[in-house]
C-alpha cells in the first residue's frame, strides 16, 4: 500500500466525484467506499485534502464528521479555514448563509481537538458582531470546551454586554465561563443576577446559566454571591429559584441552610421539593421529621418527606438488621 507522501490526493478526490457536478449523496457514498482501502493516516490526509476543495455543504459536513472521528491535529488548519471562510470557492459563490450549519459543525469538531491554536480564530468569530449568531454561539461553546484561559476576558465582555442583540450568545458565554472555572469571571456573572431586568422575560435563561456557572466555579462563603443567590430565591421563574437552591446547597455559607429552609413555603411545589432534598443533603433525617410533624408545611411536602425516608432511609435500616 502506498504511504501518505505518495498518495495522489487529487486523483482520489476526482474518483469520488468531488470536482464534478455529481449529486452530493453519490459523492458521499463514494467517499464512504474508500474507508477500507487506506490506512488511518492516509484517510486523514484524504479527508483534509477534500475539505480544502469541497463546496457542497452536505459533502463538507460529511467530511467534517469523518475527520472528527479521528480528531487528528493535522485537521485543525483546514477546519479553521472553513470556519473563517478562507476557501476561495466559498467566497466566489457568495453563499455565506449557505455555510452556517457547516461552520457550526466545524466549530464543534475544532472544540473536540482541544487545541489552543484555534482560540484566536474562535475569538475572531465570537467578537464579530456581524457574524451569524449561531456561529458565535458555537464559538463561545468551543472556547469553554477547549479550556484556554486566554478566552476568559473576551467571554466576560460578551457575557456582560447588555447591548448584545443575542441573549442566547450571552448565555453561551456564561456557560463557557462556567466550564473554564476562572475566578475572574465570578464578579461579572454575579452582576448578571444583580441587574434588574424584569421578572419573567427573555433574561430568565441567562440567569439560569449564570447560577449554573457559579455552581461549577464554586464560591465558598463569598458574601456578594450569597446575597445574589438569596435574592434569586424571589425570582418569578421557578427554575431560577431551583438553581439558586442548588447553588446555596453547594456553598459554604453559614446561613445557607436557613435561607433554603424558607423555600419550604414557596408557592411552587417543585421548588419546595428541591429545597427539602437540598436540606436533607445538607443535614440528616431530622429535617424530614420536622416537615412531617409540623403544621407549617403542606400535605404534599409531607408526602415528599415520607417518600425520601422510604427511598433513602429504609436501605440503611435493612443494612443494620
Amino acid at each position: 500500500m502506498e504511504n501518505n507522501t505518495s498518495l495522489d490526493l487529487k486523483l482520489i478526490a476526482e474518483g469520488c466525484g468531488l470536482f464534478s457536478k455529481t449529486d452530493a449523496n453519490v459523492v458521499i457514498s463514494n467517499i464512504d467506499k474508500i474507508k477500507d482501502s487506506y490506512s488511518q493516516k492516509e484517510l486523514i490526509n484524504i479527508y483534509n485534502y477534500m475539505l480544502s476543495f469541497a463546496t457542497e455543504p452536505d459533502v463538507i459536513m460529511y467530511l467534517i464528521k469523518c475527520v472528527d472521528g479521528f480528531r487528528d491535529a493535522s485537521s485543525l488548519e483546514v477546519l479553521t479555514d472553513i470556519l473563517l471562510l478562507k476557501n476561495a470557492n466559498y467566497a466566489a459563490q457568495d453563499l455565506k448563509e449557505k455555510y452556517i450549519s457547516v461552520r457550526v459543525m466545524c466549530t464543534k469538531a475544532i472544540a473536540n481537538l482541544k487545541n489552543t491554536d484555534a482560540v484566536s480564530s474562535l475569538l475572531y468569530c465570537l467578537n464579530n458582531k456581524n457574524e451569524h449568531y449561531k456561529v458565535r454561539l458555537a464559538c463561545a461553546d468551543a472556547l469553554g470546551r477547549i479550556g484556554d484561559r486566554f478566552a476568559v476576558a473576551p467571554l466576560i465582555d460578551v457575557a456582560k454586554d447588555e447591548e448584545e442583540k443575542s441573549v442566547y450568545l450571552r448565555e453561551s458565554a456564561v456557560s463557557a465561563l462556567g466550564l473554564l472555572g476562572d475566578s475572574r469571571a465570578l464578579d461579572p456573572i454575579v452582576g448578571i443576577l444583580e441587574t434588574k431586568q424584569g421578572l419573567m422575560n427573555k433574561f430568565t435563561f441567562l440567569k439560569e446559566r449564570a447560577i449554573e456557572a457559579i455552581i461549577k466555579m464554586g464560591f465558598g462563603n463569598n458574601e456578594r454571591v450569597f446575597r445574589a443567590l438569596k435574592n434569586s430565591l424571589s425570582d418569578e421563574s421557578s427554575q431560577v429559584r431551583i438553581n439558586a437552591i442548588e447553588a446555596l446547597m453547594e456553598s459554604e455559607h453559614p446561613k445557607a441552610f436557613e435561607t433554603i429552609k424558607e423555600c419550604l413555603n414557596d408557592y411552587d411545589e417543585e421548588v419546595k421539593k428541591n429545597a427539602l432534598i437540598a436540606l436533607y443533603n445538607m443535614s440528616d433525617r431530622s429535617i424530614l421529621d420536622e416537615v412531617i410533624n409540623s403544621d407549617k408545611y403542606s400535605d404534599k411536602l409531607k408526602m415528599e418527606a415520607v417518600a425520601i425516608i422510604e427511598e433513602y432511609e429504609s436501605d440503611g435500616e435493612g443494612e443494620d438488621e
